[in-house]
């Protein structure tokens, strides 16, 4: 990607830049694959109409949403859903860097968090912030060192002045550690969780494709791969078609377990789902 007007002006810590940004159309390109459960898909949809009825918003009096937590499992599709989202409303995606953000030096951290979302109100962006939980922790832990709280207040300061001239996206695989306080500060909030048994048939369709493969490879492929993330399943299944087409054959049952076993996925943390909440149908982008 060729070095865009807004990721020459990023501010920068460490020697080297605080983000890295990715234009609109390389945003769509990482999308190819994202699938989101109904409800999510509601959400993101409803998102985009009220920021295309910005005027009709401001005309009564009520706000424009535009910070958006995104909670749960590694692998799940929160930072695909954050392309996605730069992609469809046409803004660059500025992608915070953690090791450039945090500093050991007292009150650097809050400082450059400061300047990344000043940097942000001024440029028209989607400033996404993954494992959102270093730098939104609780308060509350007892911490002998007091600068991460010191970053929270800053934190919620920036959050507080953050306007609606770009949008904030957050992501976190940790939602229990974040301080009270942050939580107030978005109007948008999306759950994640590990793909059920029709999310999971339907993406390895759409994984497979066109690619040849022999009757049983799909699936068995839905067998085996239970209880993997999106993010998994599609390593595993590329794994698997790199053997195929080494052996230039179709891709097989074998192939996929054996793809399997040299990934060797780490065993997923089931939570229980919540009793109000029915399965929801698994939507394509």
């Amino acid at each position: 990607m060729g070095k865009s007007t807004a990721a020459a002006r990023l501010p920068r810590s460490k020697g080297t830049d605080m983000a890295t940004v990715y234009e609109p159309k390389d945003c769509a390109r990482k999308v190819r694959h994202l699938v989101l459960p109904g409800q999510n898909r509601r959400i993101v949809e409803e998102f985009m109409t009220i920021l295309e009825m910005r005027e009709e918003f401001d005309s009564h009096g009520v706000p424009i949403p535009n910070k958006i937590v995104m909670y749960g499992p590694p692998g799940t599709g929160k930072t695909l859903t954050a392309f996605h989202i730069a992609a469809s409303l046409g803004l660059p995606l500025v992608l915070v860097r953690l090791d450039a953000l945090i500093h050991s030096h007292l009150g650097e951290t809050g400082s450059n968090i400061r300047r990344i979302f000043d940097y942000a109100r001024s440029v028209p962006c989607v400033l996404f912030l993954d494992e959102f939980d270093a730098v939104a922790r609780t308060r509350e832990s007892g911490d002998e060192v007091k600068e991460m709280a010191r970053a929270v207040n800053t934190l919620l300061q920036c959050l507080d002045e953050f306007g609606d001239g770009s949008v904030f996206v957050a992501a976190t695989n940790l939602e229990t550690e974040l301080d009270a306080a942050i939580w107030r500060r978005f109007d948008t909030r999306m759950t994640y969780r590990m793909p059920d048994e029709g999310e999971r048939c339907n993406y390895i369709r759409l994984l497979i494709g066109e690619f040849a493969c022999s009757e049983d490879a799909e699936a068995s492929a839905a067998e085996r791969l239970c209880g993997c993330s999106f993010a998994d399943i599609e390593q595993i299944l590329l794994k698997a078609k790199r053997k195929a087409i080494i052996e230039r054959a179709a891709l097989s049952r074998e192939h996929v377990e054996l793809a399997y076993r040299e990934y060797a996925p780490e065993p997923a943390e089931r939570k229980p789902p919540r009793p109000a909440e029915a399965p929801q149908p698994v939507e394509l982008i």
